[in-house]
């Protein structure tokens, strides 16, 4: 199984990486794209990316693999297409500062919940004020394609993304489509999360050696075929639950 050298880069919380966490967690357990211990699991929690790259990298662990300038260069790319736009789009980001505003400004939130560092000062409080105060025009279905395509647009020309991890490109998709479920459902506008492939459903590593008949019991079936398969069991000669639970009992 194919490992990297991680992190490349030392990590740190930010602001708001904490609370994004703990609110995407929570997100991705009812969907059954983690596993309910999730706040628990080690490769979950930590800001430095998985070795192992058959794990998902979630996106509080993107910075453990980029680092600053790859996350600036994405969104200084976006922010030059923002820039381009007819005015009913354009003028609302000029209102509020130049491109070296905007990037600065959203190169800092990136970096704080990737887990680079504490650089965007107001956190929560800062994001939503800016939305609601500042982007509110944009803030609904119109806007929210617009600025959806031109990110999809940026992610698709981006060099950095081209020859890295594949993990990467799906781990910033997560993120944004993590956000714009957000954004869509507090200022009731249709989610725009067209971003491409999102981070696929973790998968734990299952140890029967270290877990009780209880544990392995409460097992799913699938997790059961899962774990066996991977240690070399034919699983048609344990057809129904009962007998891939003894089977691990006995491995």
């Amino acid at each position: 199984m194919e490992h990297v050298d991680l992190p490349k880069f030392p990590t740190r919380p930010g602001y708001m990486t904490e609370k994004v966490q703990r609110d995407y967690i929570q997100v991705a357990i009812e969907r059954k794209l983690l596993p309910a211990e999730a706040h628990r699991v080690a490769d979950i929690l930590s800001l430095t990316a998985p070795s192992n790259v058959s794990k998902p990298i979630q996106f509080w662990q993107l910075y453990s693999m980029l680092g600053q300038d790859p996350i600036v260069e994405i969104v200084y790319s976006f922010y030059q297409r923002v820039f381009t736009q007819e005015d009913w789009f354009r003028s609302v980001f000029e209102r509020v500062g130049d491109i070296n505003h905007h990037v600065n400004t959203q190169a800092s939130m990136w970096i704080d919940v990737m887990g680079g560092g504490p650089y965007y000062h107001g956190a929560e409080f800062r994001l939503n004020f800016h939305h609601t105060h500042n982007a509110m025009q944009l803030m609904n279905d119109k806007g929210a394609d617009l600025w959806s395509k031109l990110m999809l647009e940026t992610l698709d020309a981006s060099s950095q993304l081209k020859a890295a991890d594949p993990r990467i490109r799906k781990s910033i998709n997560t993120f944004l489509s993590f956000f714009m479920r957000k954004y869509a459902n507090e200022f009731a506008f249709e989610n725009r999360s067209f971003f491409g492939e999102t981070n696929p459903a973790y998968k734990r590593r299952i140890n029967f050696l270290k877990m009780t008949e209880q544990a392995i019991a409460a097992l799913s079936e699938d997790e059961l075929a899962e774990a066996l398969i991977e240690r070399g069991v034919d699983i048609t000669q344990y057809p129904g639950k009962s007998a891939k639970v003894h089977k691990a009992m006995i491995l």
